[in-house]
């Protein structure tokens, strides 16, 4: 079944079938959706490598991340797949391992294959990946770059909560768990964390850098106990869990000698015990929306195509790892 086959029997031309498949906005809603009825009907199916060296477009899209294996990737990977299958392109996910040579390579190779690429959780330096972001489109998840587009998660927001949260159950001394060097999302914590501990007078310790995974929650049990802190905040729900665990090997319960907060609100955390009080990142929404704001730039007829900037909220999830400093959770 060709394209042509298609045209005769939707009864229009050659052009308006293939502008119905590759540049939908150009054809009237009416002749689209009879055209993409028939071509179903017939069983016709576009020639992606036919198409892609007459438009220069692939319909792939690359999605690079820091570590797969973190519960917080999972999410945002499915969501922005389904959300660019919907829109007629595929995804190739690479994981980099939180290494930022790795992370280079990834985006020189895929770059030469996809029509755009979102980068999420980048630890490259910034003016590495304003070097690399030009060519084709990026959108950037947790991370603010000049003249790149982005869509950022308000963990600023959330570590505020948190403090909040923990003073308001009495807690005066905290302790902060950051993540890796050149993560955007340790820094916001760090920041919105200190500038709310200061408003209220109490101290906190912040702790930097660690691994973001369940070890390096671990390996930071004694310098989290050594600031004689009664509730710590963690980079992420894997660091908190790896904090809860060390805490236990040297019998400190958790609430009841200290509270732990955890960031990301992962299946882990929920099934961990006690479960996590936890900030609560919308990293579904981040997926659907790097890649719409990605295929805005690839779609776009412009030379330079706008860039954006979208902030989404944060919320704090209160489970059983907070209470009362020396007191247990109800």
């Amino acid at each position: 079944m060709t394209i042509r086959d298609v045209a005769q029997a939707a009864g229009v031309h050659v052009s308006t079938v293939s502008r119905a498949f590759s540049a939908s906005h150009l054809v009237k809603q009416e002749t689209r959706e009879r055209v993409l009825a028939v071509a179903a009907e017939l069983g016709y199916q576009p020639n992606e490598t036919a198409r892609a060296l007459t438009t220069g477009r692939t319909r792939n899209l690359g999605l690079i991340v820091s570590d797969i294996a973190n519960p917080f990737f999972p999410p945002l990977i499915k969501a922005a797949q389904a959300y660019a299958r919907v829109r007629g392109y595929q995804v190739f996910v690479a994981d980099t391992d939180e290494d930022v040579r790795r992370e280079e390579e990834a985006i020189q190779t895929l770059a030469r294959q996809v029509d755009g690429v979102v980068l999420v959780s980048p630890r490259l330096a910034n003016d590495v990946i304003a070097a690399l972001g030009g060519h084709p489109p990026f959108v950037l998840v947790n991370r603010q770059v000049t003249g790149l587009s982005a869509v950022l998660m308000d963990v600023g927001h959330g570590a505020g909560l948190a403090v909040e949260h923990l003073v308001a159950l009495g807690h005066a001394r905290l302790a902060l768990v950051g993540g890796p060097r050149g993560s955007w999302t340790s820094a916001e914590m760090r920041r919105a964390a200190s500038r709310a501990a200061a408003n209220h007078g109490i101290r906190l310790d912040v702790l930097s850098p660690n691994a973001p995974t369940e070890q390096g929650g671990i390996a930071a049990t004694d310098a989290v106990l050594s600031t004689g802190a009664t509730a710590v905040i963690a980079y992420n729900d894997l660091v908190a869990i790896g904090l809860v665990e060390g805490l236990d090997d040297r019998g400190v319960r958790v609430p009841d000698d200290i509270s732990v907060v955890g960031v990301d609100d992962t299946v882990a955390g929920r099934l961990n015990r006690p479960r996590l009080t936890t900030v609560a990142m919308p990293t579904a929404p981040a997926g659907r929306t790097a890649v719409d704001l990605l295929l805005q730039m690839v779609e776009s007829t412009a030379d330079r195509p706008a860039t954006a900037q979208t902030t989404l909220t944060t919320s704090l999830v209160v489970r059983d790892s907070t209470a009362t400093p020396g007191r247990p959770a109800n």
